[in-house]
């Protein structure tokens, strides 16, 4: 996957609604009412246009045909027929009906597209062939996909001076240098989207007192955090959750998509309200947490009741879960991902705790990494209330779980297959933040999916950096770093190792 930055989204948008009806064609840009000077005034389209004495719009559709047959199999199928590109036409495949797949309906592009699925991959020389998707389906992840991988193309050919191109002559083929950004993953986080209170105040009131404060109002939610801490360390980050069909709930949508937070598996549940919380953030960092929630909401949205939730997770390459929906959805998720060929590297903050955990222990083969404070992870322990992080940890582990991460503050404790390490020696000025635990969870499985190994010592130091990087006591998934501000984070830490 690519990680996105605001040009490929805004190309991305473009290339989706041009889609529609007959797809892409120089009379189209002409006509549409779509705004898409952004797709014009790409370098890569104007040099072509200069070089082949083309209109900006007469030269967008070869350059597009030549970037997506650099498409893997799957995506450039979807963009071909998506977008009526024409490229089996260079090429006829027997038993092919290109009047079907190139046809002037969208809708009836999906549906051939699906019911050909097999057929049209073999056609391309594909060499693996995905479970052939539901047009639903199609319109979900894989559409988004295919449309951000070509985005990118059209980004990254923009990024380069014409020197770096050279046209072959019979076919015209645009060949590129490799992609500048780096291929990232699909991460669906499951969990909460509320309307957070925040109550900032000087320390937490006793009994009959009162202390005065600041009052905001922003999106969060331990799900919510999550998937936006993912999306800024450019993953393709989708949220699978709930929200009431009301004004809290179209501003949550709202926020995640300008985040770049794929909302296609956030469920609008009819006649509930969006569930909010009300967050007390003293001046050490340290939080306290009232949860106000509709019943409703999650009922609304069991996540592998469905053949889309279900195939979400088949295509994710992480997995982040959270505890906050019913303990026999959290079953669901595990037992559907333990029965996975291939299976994403699952992480799964056990939060808020819940009863009985005794129930999940059979499903603890299927997570990758627990992330939590002691307390956090003491409470899937019944009867052990003074049990050390440590040895929190190696009992955990003894239940099948492949790595326990116990983080309290800005301090780390791993015990994994692969290492045993205590992080601990990062400059701080608070004693804890409310966003740590995501960002930590969404650094943890930005650094897994890059290299597509499990995580060694210098990815926990990384991800406790992360932790640090939050520092904040407002707006919680505003607080969420980007790469930069965690590199500086370790860099930092470094200088003031190398002078003690």
């Amino acid at each position: 996957m690519v990680q996105q930055d605001s040009r490929t989204v805004a190309i991305r948008n473009i290339l989706t609604r041009l889609s529609k009806r007959s797809g892409l064609s120089a009379d189209r840009l002409r006509t549409t009412e779509i705004d898409v000077a952004p797709l014009l005034d790409l370098s890569v389209i104007r040099r072509r246009a200069q070089q082949e004495g083309l209109s900006a719009e007469e030269a967008v559709l070869p350059v597009v045909r030549d970037l997506a047959r650099q498409l893997d199999p799957t995506n450039r199928l979807i963009a071909d027929a998506e977008l009526s590109l024409g490229l089996l036409r260079e090429k006829p495949s027997a038993g092919i009906d290109l009047e079907r797949l190139y046809a002037a309906d969208l809708g009836e592009r999906r549906v051939y597209l699906t019911e050909q699925w097999r057929g049209l991959h073999e056609a391309y020389g594909a060499d693996f062939v995905p479970p052939a998707p539901t047009v639903r389906s199609l319109r979900a992840t894989p559409e988004r996909r295919a449309f951000t991988e070509l985005a990118a193309k059209l980004a990254a050919a923009a990024a380069y001076s014409t020197s770096n191109y050279r046209l072959t002559p019979e076919p015209k083929v645009l060949i590129a240098l490799p992609d500048v950004q780096p291929r990232r993953g699909v991460v669906t986080v499951i969990g909460s989207a509320v309307i957070d209170h925040i109550y900032r105040i000087g320390q937490i009131p006793s009994a009959g007192k009162s202390t005065p404060g600041s009052f905001e109002v922003h999106a969060g939610g331990k799900g919510l955090n999550r998937a936006v801490a993912a999306a800024r360390l450019g993953l393709q980050a989708q949220l699978i959750s709930a929200v009431g069909n009301d004004d809290a709930g179209r501003h949550i949508l709202n926020y995640l998509r300008a985040e770049n937070v794929d909302t296609d598996l956030v469920k609008v549940v009819d006649g509930a309200t969006t569930n909010v919380s009300a967050v007390m953030i003293t001046s050490t960092g340290v939080s306290s947490k009232i949860g106000c929630e509709d019943d409703r909401i999650w009922q609304g949205a069991h996540v592998v009741s469905e053949p889309r939730f279900r195939e979400a997770l088949a295509a994710s390459d992480a997995v982040v879960l959270t505890f906050e929906q019913p303990s026999d959805a959290i079953k669901d998720v595990l037992a559907a991902i333990g029965e996975m060929d291939r299976r994403p590297t699952v992480v799964v903050s056990p939060s808020p705790p819940i009863d009985a955990p005794q129930y999940l222990y059979q499903y603890f083969g299927a997570v990758d990494y627990l992330v939590g404070s002691t307390w956090e992870l003491r409470a899937l322990l019944p009867g052990d209330p003074s049990a050390s992080g440590a040895a929190v940890a190696q009992r955990l582990r003894s239940l099948g779980v492949r790595g326990v991460c116990v983080i309290d503050g800005f301090r780390c404790i791993v015990r994994s297959d692969e290492i045993n390490a205590d992080i601990a020696d990062f400059p701080v000025a608070l004693e804890d933040s409310p966003g740590a635990a995501a960002a930590f969870s969404a650094a943890l499985v930005s650094k897994i999916v890059a290299s597509g190994r499990p995580a060694d010592e210098p990815v926990f130091r990384w991800a406790t950096a992360a932790m640090v990087a939050t520092q904040s006591f407002g707006d919680i998934p505003d607080a969420m770093p980007s790469v930069r501000d965690i590199d500086r984070i370790v860099h930092l830490a470094g200088e003031e190792s190398a002078g003690a």
